[in-house]
């Protein structure tokens, strides 16, 4: 829907085309709303920076509306923020109407700050949800890869249940994987056999890279950091430069 919408930046597609784009672009508006404060879903929140509340007590938007696994909902959350954040540069648009409320682009990448930096370490735990990165990250990740030791002997469908059942740490790190994340309350249990906190995912990990890549480099890069949105045209018209000063 997003990049359907955006198909209006780089075409003029006219009748009847126009009018279902402008209904994704609508859509896609309505969306990014959502990740912000002003709507009655995010009106739990204590957490806040920039003076925008976000939805958790420790800053996690609750985008799975508290459901377990909520982390790879957050980051293909981040990385569509940023990457709206980067078509309204990139067409020289200032930024976008939620209701009354009008909010620049960088009010999207703060967003996804926010909860990139909670999944790396800034939350109430004190502990990154990705494996490897800094001192305090899950042991028991729910993987079979990880929890198998490294060994010789082949094992069946069954046989790696006892590795699984075990209390003791991976064998094995899984750098880089993002688990399933905590719950609604900020709690985490790192317990291989719950997989609704342990378990890392295709889907969470690539919306990870996405939003990582998304947002390295300076805002004026960003995703555009090779200029692949260079030929966007600007969303309105510029303006005409003023008139020369009169002179008698």
């Amino acid at each position: 829907m997003l990049l359907l919408s955006r198909l209006r930046l780089f075409l003029n597609p006219g009748y009847p085309y126009e009018e279902i784009l402008r209904t994704f672009h609508n859509q896609t508006s309505i969306i990014m709303c959502s990740y912000l404060p002003i709507f009655t879903k995010f009106n739990r929140t204590r957490g806040k920076l920039n003076h925008l509340l976000y939805d958790w007590p420790g800053g996690l938007s609750e985008l799975n509306h508290g459901r377990p696994q909520p982390l790879q909902y957050v980051v293909n959350a981040a990385f569509l923020a940023t990457l709206y954040s980067d078509f309204l540069e990139a067409a020289n648009t200032p930024g976008w109407y939620c209701g009354p409320n009008f909010y620049s682009p960088d009010v999207l990448r703060d967003f996804a700050k926010t909860q990139i930096d909670y999944i790396l370490g800034k939350n109430p735990r004190k502990m990154s949800y990705v494996v490897g990165f800094g001192n305090h990250y899950p042991k028991h990740v729910h993987h079979r890869g990880a929890s198998i030791p490294k060994n010789k002997i082949r094992y069946n469908c069954k046989g790696g249940w006892k590795w699984r059942d075990t209390t003791k740490p991976n064998p094995n790190t899984l750098v880089g994987a993002m688990v399933a994340g905590p719950d609604r309350y900020d709690g985490f249990h790192d317990v291989r056999t719950n997989y609704n906190y342990t378990e890392p995912t295709i889907a969470g990990n690539a919306g990870l890279a996405a939003a990582l890549v998304a947002l390295s480099g300076e805002k004026t890069t960003g995703i555009d950091q090779n200029t692949i949105f260079s030929a966007v045209p600007p969303m309105f018209p510029t303006l005409p430069p003023p008139p020369a000063p009169w002179r008698p």
